[in-house]
């Protein structure tokens, strides 16, 4: 969790998808406690309730959960739960706009499955 803080959304929403980051990196794993709002507030120098308020965000999804007198805790499932729901949002987030993009252009289906393919393989052989 050493990421910096940007302007470009709210902190506590950065502070929900750092931990999320985390949690996919397998550097915070299954039971494992999390920083504390307060170690959270230290680190970025931010209100404490605004650490709250993203950490709150996990516990209502379910990634989080609290053990009383001792902290934060990575839910069983926790990881699954996260990908599952970026998964859902993959295709809203890019593969609409992709599509849209593709079309304006001309891009034929077939040229953007071989442009996927080849950005798979490590990218374009004229770069």
């Amino acid at each position: 969790m050493n990421e910096i803080l940007t302007q470009e959304k709210s902190i506590y929403i950065q502070i929900k998808e750092m931990i999320d980051s985390d949690i996919l990196r397998d550097i915070l794993l299954e039971e494992e406690r999390v920083p504390s709002t307060n170690e959270l507030a230290k680190l970025y120098a931010i209100n404490p309730a605004t650490a709250a308020k993203g950490v709150n965000l996990l516990v209502d999804e379910g990634i989080l959960y609290k053990k009383r007198g001792i902290g934060m805790f990575v839910a069983e499932g926790a990881k699954e739960r996260i990908m599952k729901k970026k998964k859902e949002h993959f295709y809203d987030d890019y593969i609409k706009s992709l599509m849209a993009e593709a079309r304006n252009l001309g891009i034929t289906k077939q040229e953007l499955i071989a442009m996927i393919e080849e950005s798979a393989e490590g990218g374009r052989k004229d770069e």
